[in-house]
């Protein structure tokens, strides 16, 4: 795993931290600063971050986070990120904001896995370091959650649409997480009494009108039954005009949505399925494993007996074949900087194209005479070249590109067909895909 960006997020949920926070604008920002790094270093433990990065990574220290900060340093103001590599993973990402008044410090923290907050302990330093972090910066609303059941929840629009959000930001109580601290004006929607008479595991009123709350012991088993049932309760409590039971059902119906799924994707197109199972959200990620295990690609049809083949109509071979190679190459300097291992021309560098332009709906986001005229022959050409040189094909040379072919065994291939089907829709990326064609190819060249 990267330190630099927790890349699996979305295949392993994550305590995530949500904290919007105000310092004094009288304050240095080294002043300001100190005390939020004291209570990480008091409080944090074993998932400690061990990087810091501003400009360039080093090794923590506060004087290093302050060398970020000041490296990072605009009008605007100045963020910088923390991360942890070894597991626990963390990644922590501090904002500084000193454009508006009262300036105002953002934290997004992720600690990787989120099991990891199965005991008491753990989770009891995590809410004291958020208690510390509150008491220093005051907050209108602060979270602490899985990520995927966040996620699920539409945290943090909950539905609104984005200038609707910006608008009114955290303008009343939406749901209850596991971890939550409710600034005074929040605590004044619901009325300061019944805030804090909130059926939790804890419920404390700060000294600077917060109230912190939370749900259940574990972060970790926010979704077992009595949990989501103490989740349940603490929001009908906070919004009584809602009802138990549906806002139950609600809970209910995330914890399932979380329940995982094995993945069983058909073999001719599992690497390129596994792919775009983490490309979605993590809170989305066993919904899709489901969908993509039912998928069924159609049977490729770009492939002709080699009784059948058309013969060689060019009159130089060797010309037509520096054509296909020059058209591959079109491809390499298209993608190479995305996908390096197209160098390689193997069968994963072609789920690594087809994975790439899924993610960039390559298709849809062309204008089509310039797929046409480009993409087409590039596509069509790498996919044969990978044939010829991964299963001992060979050219069989044609005026007209689709009716180009490559002979694997007893079968030859239309890889300039299949481009051309391939790329005209982003779901003819998966019903055509360059992982499906060479994996059939493969199982019959012998």
């Amino acid at each position: 795993m990267k330190a630099s960006k927790l890349r699996e997020l979305n295949v392993e949920d994550s305590l995530a931290l949500s904290l919007d926070g105000a310092f004094d604008p009288r304050m240095t920002l080294e002043r300001a600063v100190e005390p939020f790094l004291q209570a990480l270093e008091v409080h944090a433990g074993e998932w400690m971050p061990d990087t810091v990065k501003g400009k360039r990574r080093r090794k923590y220290s506060q004087a290093a986070v302050w060398t970020a900060v000041e490296e990072r340093l605009d009008e605007s103001g100045s963020v910088i990120s923390m991360h942890r590599a070894a597991a626990p993973a963390v990644s922590l990402t501090l904002y500084l904001l000193l454009a508006q008044l009262p300036r105002e410090m953002r934290v997004d923290l992720h600690v990787q896995p989120l099991t990891f907050f199965t005991q008491a302990q753990r989770c009891r330093a995590f809410v004291e370091l958020v208690r510390a972090w509150a008491l220093q910066y005051p907050v209108a609303y602060a979270t602490a959650h899985s990520k995927a059941d966040r996620q699920l929840a539409d945290f943090p629009s909950f539905g609104r649409d984005d200038e609707t959000r910006f608008q009114n930001g955290f303008d009343k109580i939406y749901e209850v997480f596991w971890l939550n601290v409710f600034g005074p004006k929040l605590v004044d929607t619901v009325g300061r009494e019944r805030m804090l008479s909130t059926p939790a595991h804890r419920v404390e009123e700060l000294p600077n009108g917060s109230v912190l709350l939370v749900t259940w012991p574990t972060a970790a088993d926010f979704s077992r039954e009595e949990a989501r049932q103490a989740q349940a309760r603490a929001l009908v409590h906070l919004r009584p005009e809602l009802d138990f039971d549906t806002v139950l059902r609600t809970l209910h119906a995330r914890s399932v949505a979380l329940v995982p799924v094995e993945p069983h994707f058909h073999p001719d197109v599992a690497p390129l399925l596994a792919r775009l199972a983490d490309t979605v959200a993590i809170g989305e990620r066993q919904t899709r494993i489901a969908e993509l295990n039912a998928y069924q690609p159609p049977a490729p049809e770009e492939w002709l007996p080699a009784s059948a083949a058309l013969p060689s109509d060019v009159p130089d071979t060797k010309a037509a074949l520096e054509n296909y190679a020059l058209l591959a190459e079109q491809l390499v300097a298209l993608l190479h900087t995305r996908v390096p291992s197209i160098f390689e021309q193997t069968a994963e560098s072609l789920t690594d194209v087809d994975a790439q332009l899924w993610a960039e709906n390559f298709p849809e986001v062309f204008e089509r005479h310039h797929l046409d005229a480009r993409a087409v022959p590039a596509v069509g050409a790498y996919l044969g070249q990978v044939l010829v040189r991964r299963l001992g094909g060979q050219w069989m040379a044609r005026g007209k590109l689709e009716e180009a072919q490559v002979r694997v065994g007893q079968r030859v291939w239309l890889p300039f067909l299949r481009a051309q089907r391939y790329l005209r829709s982003r779901q003819s990326l998966l019903d055509f895909s360059l992982t499906q064609l060479y994996r059939v190819a493969e199982r019959h060249r012998g």
